[in-house]
């Protein structure tokens, strides 16, 4: 997994890009990134597959906000982002989101 940040210079919006490996994805055949940016809708941010199996997405964010997320693979399966800048208790379980600080 990772992710990779680029604060634009011209305005306020990072531009993150969001990584999961061949490994990672254990052979899904969709993922999705969900998170409070897209109200966690489950099919708002597909991520692409590659041809190595992976899977990748780039969106831009607010600046000087935190994020909370996940991905989604094949609609059932929940998994965290090990590169997350800090996780938090989404309310659901013993549940954590992933939080991403820009």
């Amino acid at each position: 997994m990772s992710i990779k940040k680029q604060v634009l210079k011209s305005k306020p919006v990072c531009k993150v890009t969001f990584k999961l490996s061949k490994a990672e994805a254990q052979g899904a055949k969709t993922a999705f990134l969900v998170g409070d940016f897209n109200n966690w809708s489950e099919t708002s941010h597909e991520m692409k597959a590659l041809k190595d199996g992976s899977f990748s997405t780039n969106i831009d964010l607010e600046t000087g906000k935190s994020y909370q997320f996940r991905y989604l693979l094949d609609g059932n399966t929940w998994l965290n982002e090990s590169e997350a800048d800090s996780y938090s208790n989404s309310g659901i379980s013993n549940e954590e989101n992933c939080v991403l600080e820009l």
